[in-house]
Order: C-alpha cells, then structure tokens, then sequence
C-alpha cells in the first residue's frame, strides 16, 4: 500500500444504466473530484426491448386444459442488473491491480445492492462506505458537497482521511 500522503481514493457514482468514477484529488474534508471514466449503456424500456407477449404452459395436473402465464422478463431491469456486475468486475479488476486504496460507491439502493453482491473481497476491503444515493446526473460540485458531509458521517477511525 502506498504511504498515506500518496493514497489514492476513488468515488464511483453509479444508477444501473451510467457509472462515473472520481479520483478525489484532496482531503475528506474537502474532496476535489477528477473524472477517471465515464461509462454509459443506452438501456431502452422494456416495451421497446421485448419482442412477444408472455409465454404460457399448459398445468399437467389438469391434462393440459388450463394455460397458466409465465411473468415476462423486464429486460431494462435485467439489463440494470448487467450493468451493475459488468460494473463491479471493473472495480474488481482495478483494486487487485492496486490502482486505488481506498473505494466509495455511490448509488441507489437497488443499483447499490447488485454492485455489492458482485465486489471482489479485495475490492470490499478497500470499501470506505457507500451511499445510497443516486447522483449521476448531478454536477461535480454537488457531489463533492454530497461526499464532504457522508465522510464526517461515515469516518472510519481504521482509514486515513484521503
């Protein structure tokens, strides 16, 4: 691990269709962000990505005569969900390459709970706290103003204020 001055913490601020990741470029008390990458996926709704109706099957109890539906797949939400895990294999990828020490998520809780499920225990380790909050689509300086207070809520006495 790099010495505390040279630490470098990374803010990723995803919804399930966009991912922004920050290096903080200054302290916790004042977070000065600089992009690193910025992803973005064109996910549609659902009524634009299925083709047909729900499927049906025929209940072998009664010979065949009922027809029960099958639930039609939500394919924005399943894309979310893709996203998400592509998302967090990134992540993933980036910690075991020692590319940032310390890592806060921020994202809507649903969006927050896929990504979690997918981090790498390397990655997880290095989780600061993650907020769940969804500011993709907030300036850089509302972000910095969102994080400044969530890392007085959220210090960790075990972590370098970085």
């Amino acid at each position: 691990m790099r010495d505390i001055a040279d630490q470098i913490t990374w803010i990723a601020v995803a919804n399930g269709e966009k991912a922004l990741v920050f290096a903080n470029h200054d302290t916790a008390e004042n977070p000065y962000l600089g992009i690193v990458s910025k992803d973005e996926f064109d996910n549609p709704p659902t009524r634009e990505q299925g083709a047909e109706r729900p499927g049906r099957f025929g209940d072998g109890r009664l010979g065949g005569a009922r027809r029960v539906a099958v639930a039609d797949t939500d394919w924005h939400e399943f894309e979310k969900e893709r996203f998400a895990k592509d998302f967090a294999q990134t992540l993933n990828k980036c910690a075991l390459k020692n590319m940032f020490d310390h890592i806060v998520l921020v994202a809507p809780p649903q969006a927050l709970g896929n990504l979690r499920k997918e981090l790498h225990k390397e990655t997880e380790a290095r989780l600061m706290f993650a907020l769940d909050k969804d500011l993709t689509n907030h300036t850089v300086v509302d972000i910095e103003k969102h994080l400044k207070r969530a890392f007085e809520e959220h210090r960790r006495p075990d972590l370098p204020l970085v």
